[in-house]
């Protein structure tokens, strides 16, 4: 479903984003959806991103861990490999 919107945007700006849509062969609303959609699925992946590094070192390890070690025996087990 779509829905009329009604913005306010500088002339200079319009007149630039009308001749870069028929250059590219879309409509002016089609690059502004685009654009809302990139911005809000970014802003989606960034609260992830935020949310694992707030979890990122929240246990403690020992001093000795090995890393590549583990995600190894992790990926051993786990696909019998």
């Amino acid at each position: 479903m779509t829905t009329k919107l009604t913005l306010t945007i500088d002339k200079e700006v319009i007149e630039g984003a009308k001749v870069y849509a028929k250059s590219t062969q879309r409509s002016l609303s089609e690059l502004v959806q685009k654009f809302l959609e990139n911005l809000i699925k970014k802003e989606k992946e960034e609260s992830k991103t935020s949310v694992i590094d707030k979890l990122a070192g929240s246990l403690p390890l020992p001093q000795d861990f090995d890393y590549d070690k583990a995600l190894d025996e992790y990926y051993t087990k786990k696909y019998g490999l």
